[in-house]
């Protein structure tokens, strides 16, 4: 076919060379004509299906429209769209026309809801908090309502109540409402997504079927408010990806019916329409067309090859991020798009153009879009032909937007002058705004309710009209067959398989550091096994020896077992992802994992050659190269095994601490019984079977029969003089003798992989992500629900001031320049300068009672300025002079009198609203306020920023558990507040809220400014309300310059004389926003038509010239005034900042469930486990392996119970420290308290988790009871698994993040393994290793444990090789090299590691920051 079109381009190019194509087609020559009827005459004689695939493209060449190469698509797209607003609308246009000229109905969806009612079941009050007993008991009351006991105090809270209402195709409908009235609920049902434990009445329908019959996912798109992407993908990736798994839908279909129209009818295409409808209709392609004209609109395309990023990666900003959301489904053939809040973080103007073109999508494609917005811009809100307002999960008014003000009006509110819209909607229905708005004066204004609207709204013409056209039921006849989609499978399913196939190749690539480093650990780690069992110190003369090799051969198979753990976290990062598209029905979930395991073959190959090429020579294996190659053959599945095995966990677990927990837990079982530990003969006959399913006893069989039964083994006699030394090692060691068990273990071993990853693969198919934390709903609120009449508390905002006295401080700064080191993208485009500068002679000045607004674009610098001014950089660098009522700024003493409310708001999650305040206030106040008055203030800052109703409700994580965004942006503001200070900075208080939030936050700032302080606020898409909440504004430009800097105005007139001065600038039209006004006529494109510089512009101006003058009267000091001085660094002492850290630490750690019940129960069981594996082996002392087994036992327990102590820690610390970041930068403490009150935190749970387990296992293992020796036992445990703690938290404190700690701990978890003394004993360690015996944790706590059980054992014990039977104590001391007088030193160096690592946390957290900023 391709040659074919080939052939025939070049043969018509040949026929035609003439000199036409420098014309292009508008020139109109008859030649050109001629030629382009040629060449169309030319592709209808193709087969259908090259003549779908093929196309013309300027100046008239034959074009495979799947062969587009990245540039051709690039050049199509710039050349059709340079302005995206105008040129879409004139594309669409021209492609409807094409569509409409043959007469082709467009499939379109009509969704309709009936009597929709939504309830979920929450708790209430304290029994909500997530404490440890709260958790037990509601893990309990799981357990007995299977049986039909129920005892939790729920309540029904109905999240929407008895909705109807229908959703027209062609028309764009806006969602409006205040916070948590149920929008996301709404949307989520009829997209038919809801979680499954809500209760639901009512019903859903698509052109009159219902959700059970079509498959929603297919037929419509949900665009959730969360993103969720693969942080190392591209923009551009992302979208592709999302394409190529979405299909094509209909496109196919409806082009092959076009084309056989046209040629039927003879019409002629316009060649770019039929270029884009042919690329986008072609199929198994890598990067479509689509891709790039979604890019294009959203406005994506200047970062489309920027990588995501995630908390760890700096990628696109989060208003980009939402759009990738956004666009992630609108590449997709759906048509039927439910967009929940997609403007988040985007500026008026962004938001402005994607509704727009979504619009326009909707209009000439005849979508059916729903829309909820949180603050929608007047000329945004313009756009959308239908309002659903949604208030306390009740339908307000659902109809055209031209009548939804003349509703209110009925009702007797009215809209005013200077308001949007959309903002007097989402206010009227509340009960605080609701009043300012009555218009009816014949009648006193009394509360309407949300259910009084809902009844008159009935009544109203366009309510009735409503219930007229539901009362008809939909014709499933008028449905186009393509506009349902009834099957799940778009995609052949091999098709999804090479797609997923790509991104995991594209991942690894991206992840290349990750494998490079678990290479280089497996490289050290074998360098250092091999100078271990370095082949000289090693012999094969007798059973010794052989114990040695066999101790070589556990260590080789312990430590490529261990290095398949990082799959855990590598896994459970990429699960929320895996389930957002598995639920959009992207791919089923075995061309996820499929891909993964095979992937992951090479790899693995290639470890394990690294591994055994160093390690079976220089231990010295039996040197037959056969041998050596099935050796190999061993280690390499072992390490698949492993790779499946924790794969498995992590898809079943689903979080990272119950992973750790759970995989510690397989891992302790697996490596308990795997025979090499305790001897298969002498497992208990309770845990047998748990022998032959660990897939480590058959690796641990195939690799001693390999070894064992080579020649070099069995060519000498053993000590009794009659078996072949070999055999006598194998029946030490109970291991089978016979050879065919080598391929045995094999076979098993790879049987295990495969069982592995297909249960991987289920349960990635059937399991739910975990879990969102419950509702709470404070008593009072419970009771409130009942009673929602009420006398109405009048709104008098008196000015409540803050009754602490403070200082007011004017902040002026004068040409400040900041610079940051060149990024190394721009480097490599050999830019000339080698720093990049982000801020350009800024100069301004911030006074008390004025509220500042700092604005500009996208990437203009403001929060860089804030950050500057504030002294919250920790890289780049400064210039310029920034002075505090005319003093020089000094950071230290500054932090004492400003607060910094960042954009992000970070708290601890587990704390309630009322806590966080009171800590904040305890640690920021001065010594002299009383803890009374503290109280009293904590309680004025609540009233005045709204907080009173929620002060017990936990914060949570920011978009997963807690406070709503709005209330956590109102937390943020109060935390600072309740620190008292003079100057505070906000970055961007407003965004993501909408109307109604963002006028409680800025109501808030404004109290907060009237009391005397200067506030300054950098802000994104500011409404006409708020814009003009502002005093002063401060205006910025790419590169980081002022473009104004003065006094707003009142209605801004200020501002705008200032602009519309500038000869060619637009007048502001009636009732425009200025500040949207203000930032278009500005913009780059503004800058290029006007040729103006508007940064020169401003230092020409008088009103420049003016804040030159004001910036150096305030530079010098009044009279009489005095510099900041404070007498300590921190308002308290060491102890106060001890006694709060603890505090609040103590409050986390009891309502952290996840990971103290996790580590709890984890212990619990590792007890049992050991204590039945073990049983009464205290009693048993006849021979060494008894006491073999006993170490080993030890070693086991402790260490396995201390590295789930060390991982499980990790997380928790590591949400911790986000939030030291902040409250260290607010100088709220120094960070010794904190990292004290953390380490002391620790000691009553662990003393809790010792005793039990101590008292379990001791019991169990049947262990002499005397006092000494229980309290040595006990005291040996304790430390260590305290030092464990203190060893996973001090990784976290030393690296940049959790995944990186996990890999640094793991690193040392192999060394800690192989020096603890029971797989190489002391005296067989080569002497320059022995120093690394004396540092190693494990070691000691083994010592310690031997000695005090056995230290002063005078019975004789057999040991095959030793012709007469030496003492237990003889024994310990000369085969272990323990010496039985060394208890005291062992309890002081056990102590000391405790310390040491405590020690070594609290110093990673002082001294190391790897915030960036």
């Amino acid at each position: 076919m391709e040659t074919l079109s080939r052939s025939l381009s070049k043969s018509l190019g040949e026929f035609l060379t003439s000199s036409s194509n420098h014309f292009s087609r508008r020139s109109g020559s008859i030649d050109d004509h001629d030629e382009e009827a040629l060449k169309w005459a030319a592709l209808e004689k193709l087969s259908t299906f090259t003549r779908l695939r093929t196309t013309i493209i300027q100046p008239h060449d034959l074009v495979d429209v799947t062969k587009l190469g990245v540039d051709d698509r690039q050049k199509f797209i710039d050349s059709i769209f340079k302005v995206t607003e105008e040129d879409n609308e004139k594309f669409l246009k021209k492609l409807r026309k094409r569509i409409d000229r043959v007469g082709i109905k467009l499939p379109t969806v009509e969704v309709r809801f009936e009597k929709l009612t939504i309830e979920a079941d929450c708790h209430i009050g304290k029994r909500a908090l997530p404490t440890l007993p709260n958790v037990a008991l509601n893990i309990a009351g799981r357990g007995l309502s299977l049986f039909g006991f129920n005892f939790a105090k729920t309540t029904k809270l109905t999240i929407l109540r008895d909705a109807s209402g229908i959703i027209k195709p062609s028309r764009m409908t806006l969602l409006l409402g205040p916070p948590s009235s149920g929008k996301t609920t709404l949307l989520l049902a009829l997209a038919g997504k809801l979680d499954p434990s809500l209760k639901v009445t009512g019903r859903v329908t698509y052109n009159g079927y219902g959700l059970g019959e079509i498959i929603p996912q297919k037929t419509s798109a949900y665009i959730s408010q969360n993103d969720v992407h693969i942080g190392v993908m591209t923009v551009q990736e992302t979208l592709d990806f999302s394409a190529r798994c979405q299909g094509i839908g209909t496109r196919y279909d409806l082009l092959s019916e076009l084309v056989r129209r046209e040629k039927d009818a003879g019409i002629l295409p316009e060649p770019e329409v039929d270029l884009f409808m042919k690329s986008i209709a072609a199929e198994n392609v890598k990067s479509s067309l689509i891709t790039d004209y979604t890019l294009k609109i959203l406005g994506l395309d200047i970062c489309k090859d920027t990588v995501v990023g995630d908390e760890m990666i700096r990628g696109i900003s989060g208003g980009q991020k939402k759009r990738v959301t956004t666009g992630e489904m609108i590449v997709g053939p759906t048509k039927t798009l439910f967009m929940d809040e997609i403007s988040t973080g985007l500026d008026s103007s962004t938001t402005y153009q994607i509704v727009k073109c979504l619009k326009e999508m909707v209009r000439f494609t005849d979508a059916t879009v729903l829309m909820s917005l949180l603050q929608p811009a007047p000329e945004t809100f313009e756009l959308f032909d239908d309002i659903i307002l949604l208030s306390e999960g009740q339908i307000v008014y659902q109809g055209p937007r031209d009548h939804i003000l003349s509703f209110f009006e009925t009702c007797g509110f009215k809209c005013p002058e200077r308001k949007g819209t959309a903002d007097f909607l989402q206010e009227v229905t509340s009960r605080k705004d609701q009043e300012q708005y009555w218009a009816d004066t014949t009648k006193p204004y009394r509360y309407i309710p949300v259910s009084g609207f809902s009844k008159q709204f009935r009544t109203f013409h366009v309510g009735a009209k409503l219930e007229n056209d539901l009362s008809v039921p939909y014709d499933r006849f008028r449905s186009h067959p393509a506009s349902l989609v009834f099957n799940k499978q778009s995609v052949p399913k091999s098709q999804l398989f090479k797609i997923c196939w790509d991104r995991e190749l594209l991942l690894i690539k991206r992840n290349a550091f990750f494998y490079v480093f678990k290479t280089v650990q497996i490289i050290i780690m074998a360098l250092i096994a091999s100078t271990v069992y370095l082949r000289t110190g090693m012999g094969t003369k007798d059973e010794n020896d052989g114990a040695v090799y066999i101790g070589a051969l556990m260590f080789s198979m312990i430590a490529n077992m261990f290095n398949g753990f990082a799959e855990l976290s590598l896994m459970i990062q990429r699960l929320p992802v895996f389930y957002k598209q598995r639920d959009l029905l992207f791919h089923p979930s075995w061309t996820f994992t499929l891909p993964t395991f095979l992937l992951s073959i090479p790899i693995s190959i290639f470890e394990s050659v690294v591994w055994v090429s160093i390690t079976y020579y220089l231990i010295g294996f039996s040197p037959e190269p056969s041998r050596f190659f099935k050796h190999l053959l061993v280690i390499f599945l072992t390490q698949q095994m492993a790779g499946s095995i924790f794969r498995f966990i992590a898809t079943t677990c689903r979080s990272m601490i119950l992973a750790n927990t759970g995989g510690s837990l397989v891992v302790l079982l697996l490596f308990l019984l795997g025979g090499f530990i305790v001897p298969r003969g002498e497992i208990p006959t309770w845990w047998q079977w748990a022998y032959w399913v660990s897939p480590m006893t058959y690796t641990y069989d195939a690799l001693t029969v390999n070894e064992m039964l080579a020649p070099r083994w069995m060519d000498q006699q053993s000590s009794d003089n009659s078996t072949r030394l070999g055999l006598a090692v194998l029946e030490i060691f109970d291991v089978f003798t016979d050879p065919s068990w080598y391929w045995i273990g094999v076979g098993a071993v790879l049987g295990f992989t495969i069982l592995f990853n297909i249960l991987a693969t289920l349960a990635l198919a059937y399991l739910n992500p975990l879990e969102k934390p419950q509702a709470i709903v404070s008593k009072e609120g419970a009771e409130e629900n009942i009673v929602t009449n009420g006398s109405e508390g009048k709104n008098t905002y008196v000015k409540r001031g803050m009754v602490l006295p403070f200082t007011p401080y004017t902040m002026s700064f004068d040409k400040v320049n900041y610079y940051v080191d060149m990024p190394k993208e721009m480097r490599e485009q050999e830019v000339a300068t080698d720093k990049l500068q982000l801020l350009r002679e800024v100069t301004g000045v911030f006074r008390p009672g004025v509220l500042t607004a700092l604005m500009g674009v996208s990437g203009a610098g403001k929060t860089t300025l804030m950050d500057v001014l504030a002294g919250r950089k920790t890289g780049g660098y400064i210039e310029g002079d920034i002075r505090i009522s005319g003093f020089p700024k000094r950071q230290e003493t500054f932090a004492r009198v400003s607060g910094y409310c960042e954009q992000n708001d970070i708290h601890s999650p587990q704390v309630t609203v009322r806590e966080s305040l009171i800590y904040s206030a305890f640690l920021r106040l001065p010594k002299e306020v009383t803890k009374d008055e503290k109280m009293r203030f904590v309680d004025q800052v609540m009233e005045l920023v709204e907080l009173k109703s929620l002060k017990d409700g936990i914060v949570g994580l920011p978009g997963i558990s807690g406070l709503s965004t709005e209330q956590r942006k109102r937390l943020t503001i109060a935390v600072e507040l309740v620190a008292n200070p003079s100057i505070i900075f906000m970055d961007e208080p407003t965004s993501g809220l909408d109307a109604r939030a963002a006028a409680i936050v800025m109501r808030t700032v404004r109290n907060t400014v009237d009391t005397g302080r200067t506030v300054v606020c950098t802000i994104h898409q500011p409404s006409i309300d708020i814009f003009e909440a502002f005093d002063e504004l401060l205006l910025m430009k790419r590169g980081g310059q002022v473009i104004y800097a003065g006094p707003l105005g009142q209605n801004s007139h200020k501002i705008i004389e200032y602009f519309q001065a500038i000869p060619g600038v637009q007048k502001i039209k009636e009732k425009y926003n200025p500040a949207t006004w203000m930032l278009e006529v500005s913009s780059v494109a503004a800058e290029a038509k006007l040729d103006i510089d508007f940064a020169e512009h401003y230092i020409t101006s008088s009103l420049y010239q003016r804040n030159k003058k004001l910036v150096k009267e305030l530079s010098t000091p009044p009279q009489g005034a005095k510099d900041l001085y404070f007498s300590t660094q921190f308002s308290e002492s060491f102890l106060g900042q001890f006694k709060s850290c603890l505090w609040k630490q103590w409050i986390t750690y009891w309502r952290t469930p996840d990971y103290n019940l996790a580590r709890f129960f984890f212990t619990f069981f590792a007890a049992l486990m050991v204590g039945s594996i073990f049983w009464k082996v205290g009693t048993t002392r006849d021979s060494a392996n008894d006491l073999t087994k006993v170490i080993g036992a030890m070693y086991a327990a402790v260490l396995f119970v201390g590295i789930n102590n060390a991982t499980s820690v990790q997380p928790l610390v590591a949400v911790e420290r986000t939030v030291f970041y902040r409250e260290r930068a607010a100088e709220m403490y120094s960070a010794l308290p904190y990292a004290l009150a953390q380490v002391v935190c620790e000691i009553p749970f662990v003393l809790i988790q010792t005793t039990y387990y101590t008292l379990i296992t001791y019991a169990m293992m049947c262990f002499e009871w005397t006092v000494v020796k229980f309290f040595w036992f006990f005291f040996v445990s304790f430390f260590s698994f305290l030092y464990f703690t203190y060893y996973g938290m001090m990784a976290v404190a030393i690296t940049p993040n959790q995944q990186v700690a996990a890999i640094f701990a793991g690193a040392f978890y192999g060394l800690f393994n192989l020096f603890s003394g029971f797989l190489i004993p002391r005296p067989r360690i080569p002497k320059w290793w022995i120093w690394y015996y004396w540092i190693c944790p494990v070691a000691w706590t083994v010592y310690g444990l031997i000695v005090s059980q056995y230290g002063d054992q005078e019975d004789t014990i057999k040991v095959p090789g030793m012709m007469e039977d030496p003492t237990i104590k003889w024994y310990i001391e000369n085969h272990y090299g323990y010496d039985p007088n060394f208890m005291g030193s062992i309890a002081a160096v056990l102590v000391g590691f405790t310390v040491f690592f405590a020690f070594m946390f609290a110093f990673g957290i002082k001294m190391l920051n790897f915030q960036q900023r």
